[in-house]
């Protein structure tokens, strides 16, 4: 069994999005499998951006994330949710990544590595992106160049790996049937936690 961490980053708060209904099925078949299963919902937390690589790499980790950068330890393979706002994350996610992923936590440097060294391997991570445009329109006119972005410079650099993507188009013309079929796979890709 594994130890699952979900992270929720829709930034609305007011109204269920389908990015919770998506991390509820993740969750419900997580579950039913067997798996240790923890949640943060980033909109939930208070936390500042950060303004300068001083912040960065020298100043304290907010009080308030903590708790969230040792579940990210704690977690074997990591589900991060998020819509598509102006062909990216949006910026609470990015911030809190950012924070998060802060250098002696998720990497350290090395002299004569300009890579440094990766913090967080033997982790996989799934990211789950909703769109309102067609997925395959974004993987493919667009190349999904946020997310091979998210995949590479961010997940990838401080040790993710295999990190898998489900990329979830057309949200607003959606139909029910085809809502359904989605909340199917997601329970099925909770169950063997990828």
């Amino acid at each position: 069994m594994s130890r699952i961490l979900i992270v929720q980053g829709h930034p609305d708060t007011t109204q269920p999005h389908l990015c919770h209904a998506l991390a509820d099925h993740y969750r419900e078949g997580a579950d039913s499998a067997g798996h240790d299963v923890h949640q943060i919902s980033i909109a939930a937390l208070d936390f500042p951006l950060l303004k300068s690589q001083q912040e960065w790499q020298h100043e304290a980790l907010p009080p308030t994330l903590e708790a969230a950068q040792q579940e990210f330890k704690w977690a074997q393979h990591l589900v991060l949710i998020f819509p598509l706002w102006l062909g990216g994350m949006p910026a609470l996610v990015k911030g809190f990544l950012e924070q998060v992923a802060r250098p002696g936590f998720a990497f350290q440097y090395q002299d004569n590595n300009p890579l440094g060294k990766k913090g967080l391997t033997g982790r996989s991570a799934r990211i789950i992106v909703t769109m309102g445009m067609p997925a395959l329109v974004y993987r493919h006119f667009f190349r999904a160049h946020s997310v091979k972005a998210l995949e590479r410079n961010i997940l990838g650099f401080v040790g993710f790996a295999p990190i898998r993507e489900t990329l979830v188009g057309s949200v607003e013309t959606m139909s029910d049937k085809t809502r359904q079929a989605w909340f199917r796979k997601l329970l099925e890709l909770g169950k063997i936690a990828q």
